[in-house]
């Protein structure tokens, strides 16, 4: 079942939406302003955003790209404003559909599906995220909360090896086995013990745990099992 984020202000429209998306067959979260709307997206596998371009507490546009900073999904803007400036601003930061109030509900629910469409097709499989932590193996990019993280080489092919075994425990030899440093060289007890640590102080806080010690074999990665 698709996740539809609802962000309007006017709450009887923001009803009216949620009921109307229900009754598609979609999951809906619904937000009256851009914080706790942000809120949402960090928590929930959100696919796709209907959006109003201005909110209480911000506007709509500022809202989308910190949202795409954090995952890259759909956004459909809904405003009551015709005008091509507006729309240019929607489309610059990265709306994928702009909507004009007052709209039929038909026609809403044909954007809807072609830009899940779209975003199906585009999607990237070689990618990891979970709304906090989002790797790009394409890109070798990693960003946790939307901004860049460093990662040295050892260190990226160690997150990546845990990351492609999710929830299942990797013994310190099977690591040891296909793990080397950035100029071929064997990582040794040592250097891994050393590597995961450094790993854990890069990616995790109190709200977001990855790596799993299970003493007495090795390491597993816990992100999106908690």
């Amino acid at each position: 079942m698709k996740k539809i984020l609802v962000v309007e202000d006017d709450k009887s429209l923001n009803d009216g939406l949620v009921y109307d998306m229900q009754e598609e067959g979609y999951e809906v979260y619904s937000a009256l302003a851009a914080s706790p709307a942000l809120k949402i997206f960090r928590t929930q596998e959100i696919d796709l955003v209907l959006m109003d371009g201005n909110l209480p507490d911000g506007d709509g546009y500022t809202l989308c790209r910190q949202m795409k900073q954090i995952r890259d999904i759909p956004v459909v803007f809904l405003t009551a404003r015709d005008m091509e400036l507006d729309e240019m601003r929607g489309f610059d930061c990265g709306a994928d559909d702009y909507i004009t109030k007052p709209f039929s509900t038909v026609l809403l629910h044909k954007r809807i599906q072609a830009v899940l469409k779209r975003a199906g097709r585009n999607t990237k499989q070689n990618v990891y995220s979970d709304g906090y932590l989002t790797v790009d193996f394409d890109t070798s990019n990693v960003t946790a909360a939307g901004k860049p993280l460093i990662l040295t080489p050892t260190e990226y092919r160690l997150m990546k090896l845990l990351i492609d075994n999710n929830g299942k425990v990797l013994t310190r030899q099977m690591i040891l086995d296909r793990l080397w440093d950035a100029n071929g060289n064997y990582v040794d007890e040592h250097a891994l013990t050393v590597n995961i640590g450094r790993l854990r102080g890069k990616l995790e806080t109190d709200e977001n745990k990855y790596i799993k010690t299970v003493y007495g074999m090795g390491y597993m990665w816990i992100g999106g099992l908690l």
